[in-house]
């Protein structure tokens, strides 16, 4: 075997990742097995669809599995699991591939498992607003559906035409409207996962309150694929609601920002449904990288944008209430422009500027992200930090879910290079530590960060995870490599 296939540099060049030498390698036998379980189509081993799904988005990570595995129902996805546990063949399960750590995609050659075929909703109760569907739905998909039916994901992505309920179960994706419905440890009722011995767990219940013995599906939300696979959600969502009004607003300031966004949750209270920034080298990016986007506040830049969204059943309330705490906020000074949505397309283009960071980042070349919590108060001030401590070698980008405390950090460099990763790495860490923020807010850890969960949980509380991780996948075959240390996880 090569190699490359034994020992891997990701980020810095002193971080080498060594391939676990217990684990099995593919053979022809477990290609004939799996074409058994799975059928010819489903079995992949075609180049040109590996190197797809054997690379992340950002083309940061990249792995060299030989096997991409397309099952599509949870009794072939335990077949699977049972089947590599006895072999030692590793398994990275996979979504949408929309992540941000690493954590979606082979490390080395382990077997891909692809969840996109298994994308049915098996049921939606109108009554209860409970969703219940297989974990290769895309969320875009499952948007269009609750619409039809008069409601409306709890969850909102940029990612969203992508990423699939599964991978952001598995995640703990934060998004968009977390301020008002919470995250998916509130709105997943239950979920159906396997685990590395192709055991299947049960538990997708419909019920909003059961007491009976450990809550296990939390163990599954968020533990990003290491645990078991999610096979099926069941998932509470809110009804639609009639009223929905935006505002783009520019702020001089940092601390106008935060009081903005305290008279926000006092004045609109129960319909605030989002509140978003974005600071002007952000701003810059979109007018300067995304198609068709324009400055809503024309002609000038200025300091700090806030997108303000409301959501409720009464128009005519709704829409003064919101009139009236802007009209407040201007003469008060805390919002020097903005402007109301006046139609659908307004608040598209709106929500368009806030959603296309990532992909006009992208678009302007290598970067480096972090997402973090961190009290609301002084999460600017790491940008101002970082800014102070690159100079010119690299733009510094702030915005993110600012009524969560959810600041995402994007280093945009004009290449990869492993002296302006020393300029931000540990430091950003040591930052958000010593402000007792986490490192991870809702990408999750992944590769990226696997080493790094000791700035955000104690050695006690990681060794409990350890703990978990060897009882449910003893083996270790269940997405290695990712989420936690590895000095914990060698088998």
């Amino acid at each position: 075997m090569m190699y490359s296939l034994q020992c891997r540099c990701f980020g810095s060049a002193g971080t080498k990742i060594q391939r676990n030498p217990s684990f099995a390698t593919l053979n022809s036998d477990d290609i004939t097995y799996f074409k058994g379980v799975l059928g010819e189509k489903n079995v992949v081993q075609d180049e040109d669809r590996l190197e797809f799904v054997n690379a992340d988005w950002m083309h940061k990570y990249k792995g060299s599995s030989r096997l991409l595995l397309l099952p599509t129902t949870t009794d072939e996805v335990s077949q699977i699991l049972k089947y590599c546990n006895s072999r030692h063949l590793a398994v990275v399960p996979q979504g949408g591939n929309t992540g941000l750590v690493g954590g979606s995609v082979p490390v080395f050659d382990e077997v891909i498992v692809s969840m996109s075929s298994m994308n049915n909703v098996i049921d939606f109760d109108e009554v209860s607003g409970i969703l219940v569907c297989e974990a290769g739905c895309i969320l875009e998909n499952l948007i269009s559906f609750l619409d039809n039916q008069g409601f409306i994901m709890p969850l909102d992505l940029g990612a969203k035409g992508s990423c699939q309920i599964g991978g952001n179960v598995s995640t703990n994706a934060g998004g968009l409207r977390l301020i008002r419905y919470g995250s998916l440890h509130g709105t997943v009722l239950g979920l159906e996962a396997v685990l590395a011995n192709g055991n299947v767990l049960d538990m997708l219940g419909t019920l909003r309150k059961d007491n009976t013995g450990y809550d296990l599906k939390h163990l599954f939300i968020g533990s990003e694929g290491s645990l078991g696979i999610v096979t099926k959600v069941s998932i509470l969502t809110p009804p639609k609601l009639s009223s929905v009004n935006i505002a783009f607003l520019a702020c001089k300031d940092y601390l106008s920002c935060q009081r903005l966004l305290l008279e926000a949750k006092r004045k609109l209270g129960e319909i605030l449904s989002a509140f978003e920034f974005l600071d002007s080298e952000a701003m810059d990016l979109v007018l300067n990288h995304l198609e068709g986007i324009r400055n809503p506040l024309p002609p000038s830049m200025h300091n700090f944008y806030v997108l303000i969204e409301t959501t409720g059943s009464d128009e005519a309330y709704d829409k003064e209430k919101l009139e009236a705490f802007l009209l407040r906020s201007m003469e008060s000074g805390l919002i020097s422009d903005g402007v109301l949505a006046q139609d659908i397309n307004q608040a598209s283009s709106f929500w368009r500027i806030r959603e296309g960071i990532p992909e006009a980042l992208m678009r302007a070349g290598p970067v480096y992200k972090y997402d973090l919590s961190l009290p609301v108060e002084n999460m600017y001030n790491l940008v101002e930090d970082m800014r102070v401590r690159l100079a010119e070698k690299a733009k510094v980008v702030g915005y993110g879910h600012l009524g969560d405390g959810n600041l995402h950090l994007n280093i945009s460099a004009p290449q990869y290079d492993d002296m302006i990763l020393a300029k931000i790495e540990p430091y950003v860490y040591e930052w958000t530590s010593k402000h007792r923020g986490s490192i991870s807010a809702e990408h999750g850890l992944g590769l990226m960060k696997a080493n790094k969960i000791f700035y955000s949980k104690s050695h006690e509380t990681v060794q409990v995870m350890a703990s978990i991780k060897k009882l449910l996948d003893p083996n270790g075959i269940l997405n290695p490599y990712k989420v936690l240390p590895h000095s914990l996880t060698s088998y």
